[in-house]
């Protein structure tokens, strides 16, 4: 090797070596850093974590938590009041008519009774008790399948007896 070369590898191999050593300093510095200073929380994250380990409920004490607990009560009420279809009211035609009873018992889909002596009448002679209970249960049997409430359970037990009832006073 020349002369030349050699003094191109000593200065080539001295710039290499001080890139090295700069690397290797911005990392220390870049770790030591890091360590140093608070991480930046996501605000959206704290939220959701927030969230997530909140209590489920409320603890009342004394006449102050007995007034709030009176009137929480009263609102739940109020809400299911609302979600109770027909609005609560035990018209046996309207629910019959309006409701999930006609679709089957007009046509007799699934084995379903028709209105009247023919179909109702001959149900009748098992007594309403059963007729209810078969109604707000469900029933499945070699004639065909009654759906709980109808297929409808947001429908009262009273909605459902005054279903039967009008049901079973219709002339055939």
């Amino acid at each position: 090797m020349r002369n030349y070369d050699l003094d191109f590898l000593k200065r080539f191999s001295l710039v290499i070596a001080f890139l090295a050593a700069l690397t290797l300093g911005l990392i220390l510095f870049a770790a030591y850093l890091h360590n140093a200073l608070p991480g930046q929380t996501n605000p959206v994250e704290v939220a959701r974590t927030e969230a997530r380990i909140a209590p489920a409920g409320d603890v009342y004490a004394g006449a102050t938590g007995e007034a709030a607990k009176a009137a929480a009560d009263v609102a739940a009420l109020e809400a299911l009041k609302a979600n109770v279809p027909f609005g609560g009211r035990t018209d046996g035609a309207e629910i019959y008519n309006q409701g999930p009873c006609a679709g089957c018992h007009k046509s007799g889909a699934g084995g379903a009774p028709m209105l009247g002596a023919a179909g109702m009448g001959a149900r009748a002679s098992k007594g309403k008790d059963l007729l209810y209970k078969h109604a707000i249960e469900g029933f499945t049997g070699s004639a065909g399948v009654m759906p709980a409430k109808g297929g409808n359970p947001a429908l009262t037990d009273d909605q459902i007896k005054a279903v039967v009832d009008w049901m079973l006073e219709q002339p055939g």
